[in-house]
């Protein structure tokens, strides 16, 4: 069998909360898979980081009996927000000698290859937090820092789920409009009322990272003119991210695909995707919505297997991952 057939790569998923690790070969085969603990350089550091992952990589390599460096690594990233960071990671990646050609970036890349397979378009993906990210055929980015209201960003699950809490608790007192929030956000914790959810979190009785639950709550309340206000306002920031990275491409008259995805994309709500849609559709960019819902390792393979792999091929990894999208172990 020729090297190009048995060339094997290895993709990474590193996110805040765990990482997928893919072995796979140039014929859309995946050999191995492994899920490690979170990915976080920024809280411990890119040794401290990198060391956690080597555990996890030498599992898919002895389950797929390799041996030595494979051919390509694409590493998709949390901690990798600006250039300088990828720079860093990249370096660091290189230096484990896990394989000859590595790429490492923004986890957010990882979205756009997984709904692009050419790699080109816009991607915005939306999970507990918001970011955008873009590449245009001519291999210019365009990208955002992604470091929450102190760079511009809002959106994604916490934010929803914060203003949710803000709206209710101003409901139930009187300072806003009464609201059906005020019931929903205090039913989905089990408490009396919006307030003692409030409370719950100000005495640590309640995680208040746990706000970035209440978005499947938001999407059963679109009757609701608060709620719908809130979704409106996701809405906006998606088509603001988009359209600036478009404009920024000079691609906002060319036929573009844009990417979705994260958990709250990902629900594809039909009045959040018929917003968004909306809003593209006023600024008279040329867009194609596409929204995915892959676990995002699969963004990771298909760049490592390359742009050069034909649609059989692709299409194979994609079923497999697809079914493997709880990757355990």
């Amino acid at each position: 069998m020729s090297r190009t057939l048995t060339r094997m790569f290895l993709a990474v998923d590193g996110g805040n909360s765990k990482t997928d690790v893919v072995l796979g070969d140039a014929t859309g085969k995946v050999l191995a898979r492994a899920r490690g603990g979170p990915f976080r350089p920024q809280v411990t550091g890119v040794p401290a980081a990198l060391d956690a992952l080597t555990e996890t990589v030498a599992r898919v390599r002895a389950r797929a009996g390799v041996e030595g460096p494979v051919e390509r690594l694409s590493a998709f990233v949390a901690g990798a927000d600006l250039p300088e960071e990828e720079a860093a990671l990249q370096e660091a990646f290189a230096r484990r000698g896990w394989a000859r050609e590595v790429h490492v970036a923004n986890d957010t890349f990882a979205l756009l290859h997984a709904g692009s397979p050419d790699g080109t378009g816009i991607a915005v993906v939306c999970g507990t937090g918001i970011n955008c990210v873009g590449i245009a055929p001519d291999g210019s980015v365009a990208r955002f820092p992604a470091l929450g209201i102190l760079s511009g960003d809002w959106g994604g699950g916490m934010d929803i789920g914060t203003l949710m809490l803000w709206h209710a608790v101003r409901g139930e007192d009187g300072r806003g409009p009464r609201t059906a929030l005020a019931s929903a956000v205090a039913g989905h914790f089990g408490l009396p009322t919006a307030l003692d959810v409030t409370l719950a979190i100000h005495a640590g009785a309640l995680a208040e990272g746990e706000l970035r639950t209440l978005t499947p709550v938001l999407f059963t309340l679109t009757s609701d003119p608060i709620a719908r206000s809130i979704l409106d306002r996701q809405a906006d920031e998606v088509c603001a991210l988009g359209l600036s990275a478009l404009r920024r491409l000079g691609l906002d008259r060319t036929p573009t695909p844009v990417i979705l995805g994260g958990g709250v994309l990902g629900a594809a709500d039909p009045y959040l995707l018929g917003r968004i849609g909306d809003g593209f559709a006023a600024s008279q960019a040329k867009v194609e919505l596409r929204v995915v819902t892959e676990p995002p390792v699969t963004g990771a393979a298909l760049h490592a297997l390359g742009v050069e792999a034909d649609v059989a091929v692709r299409e194979l990894l994609l079923r497999q991952l697809s079914a493997g999208a709880a990757l355990v172990g």
